[in-house]
């Protein structure tokens, strides 16, 4: 096991220093800036405690850099890492490619068999499971339920875009600077095109016909993007087009969105007081259809994996089966109360009644976690699976670009058509430099 000693360190060390009687393990972890990561640094005493020889080093950053360097470290064998925060678009892909340690470490008590089926088939390879869910999502709607009323609406269940578009309208009031829908604009195949992609899906729209054809121009693609960019042009709120994950959470929880459709994990954090102006006023209803069978709901998880190659995997391994335990989930409750857990990973979760009382939003994250079908996305046909993105190694740099041209329509720097037609070039010009068609 490799002994890292920088920066434990005091300025006079010299080289005949005495080593402690353990051996001291630092492990550098990458995660993202979401909330429960967050919670999980403040919350690691308990961990470490228990590992008096295992050292946290964490690196935590917005999810797109995340991504591009957690992406780059890891083809590069650069070996920044000892821990990698990844989700279900990467860890079956890079299972197969051999860049991660299967998680067959995680101890007697782990029970992976808890794990919901849908998120634990997500992170998994050949049978095997290469990264750990920390939180499982999907997408739903959340909305205020006193502007719902003040409007003269009744929120369905399970709502069509044509209901959406027009409560947004009733709902917006921008002189007090209150905006009827806040969607994700910032660009990035995880950001705006997580959304878009789920909510094409739901309008009858694929990224690839079943030869791997772009399909931008297609007409049920040009319906979506109408459909968004004049539904945000009227009714979203200045600036739309930087807003991603975070920064729309800030606004509905500030009481600036009457709705805003995004993954289910934030349901804990808008209704939770001490995080959230409008706490006691959300509501909750599954993404929107329209009439095709499809809803705009999508299936992820944001999950805690081992690079391979790694000389710390034990610690490593360690630290993950501690993190993504049914004991961690008994942790944060103790000291953050039950609708603060990270959501969306364990069936023994949504069977506590001490989390389905405390949690609003327990049964709609499971109805729509467990109704997204990764392998049948879509209403017609296609080569691919995945939900709000397409399971080849190509859809990264693909996403990328596309989510550029989308958040520029959104802008008003391209028209949709422009935007549509860059899409369908770029698109068509990388799967033919990767072999998918000629």
């Amino acid at each position: 096991m490799k002994v890292l000693v920088k920066g434990l360190l005091g300025a006079g060390a010299f080289a005949g220093f005495a080593l402690p009687a353990y051996a001291e393990t630092t492990l550098t972890i990458g995660t993202v800036n979401n909330d429960n990561m967050i919670t999980m640094q403040k919350l690691t005493d308990d961990f470490t405690k228990a590992n008096p020889d295992i050292k946290l080093n964490w690196v935590t950053l917005e999810e797109n850099v995340l991504r591009q360097k957690v992406t780059t470290d890891i083809a590069t064998k650069g070996g920044q890492f000892d821990v990698l925060t990844i989700g279900t678009y990467e860890a079956p892909i890079w299972a197969k490619k051999g860049w991660l340690v299967p998680l067959d470490k995680l101890g007697a008590d782990y029970d992976v068999d808890d794990l919901l089926p849908a998120i634990r088939a997500g992170l998994s390879y050949d049978g095997k499971l290469y990264a750990a869910p920390f939180y499982g999502e999907s997408s739903f709607i959340m909305y205020r339920k006193d502007l719902m009323e003040k409007a003269g609406l009744t929120m369905p269940d399970k709502p069509t875009w044509e209901f959406i578009r027009q409560a947004a309208d009733k709902m917006t009031d921008k002189a007090a600077g209150v905006y009827g829908i806040c969607l994700r604009g910032k660009p990035g195949w995880g950001e705006n095109m997580a959304f878009l992609s789920a909510t094409a899906n739901s309008f009858g729209a694929r990224w690839f016909d079943e030869k791997w054809e772009p399909q931008f121009n297609s007409p049920e693609w040009k319906n979506t993007l109408d459909f968004y960019v004049s539904l945000m042009k009227a009714d979203g709120p200045p600036g739309a087009s930087s807003n991603g994950f975070n920064e729309n959470l800030a606004l509905f929880s500030d009481g600036k969105c009457g709705m805003w459709i995004d993954a289910t994990v934030a349901g804990g954090f808008v209704t939770n007081p001490a995080k959230s102006k409008v706490a006691d006023k959300v509501g909750f209803a599954l993404a929107p259809d329209a009439g095709l069978g499809k809803r705009g709901n999508w299936l992820w998880s944001w999950a805690l994996a081992v690079p391979a190659g790694s000389n710390k995997v034990d610690a490593a391994e360690k630290f993950i089966a501690w993190a993504t335990s049914k004991h961690y989930l008994d942790y944060v409750a103790s000291k953050n109360g039950w609708a603060d857990v990270p959501p969306g990973t364990r069936t023994s979760l949504y069977k506590n009644p001490d989390y389905l009382k405390a949690a609003p939003f327990a049964q709609m994250t499971l109805d729509s976690i467990n109704s997204a079908d990764p392998t049948h996305p879509t209403v017609k046909p296609v080569p691919y699976t995945g939900v709000q993105f397409v399971a080849i190694p190509e859809f990264q740099g693909i996403g990328e670009d596309v989510g550029q041209d989308f958040s520029a329509a959104l802008a008003g720097s391209m028209t949709v058509d422009a935007a549509l037609a860059k899409a369908q070039a770029s698109t068509e010009a990388a799967m033919k430099k990767a072999g998918y068609i000629k």
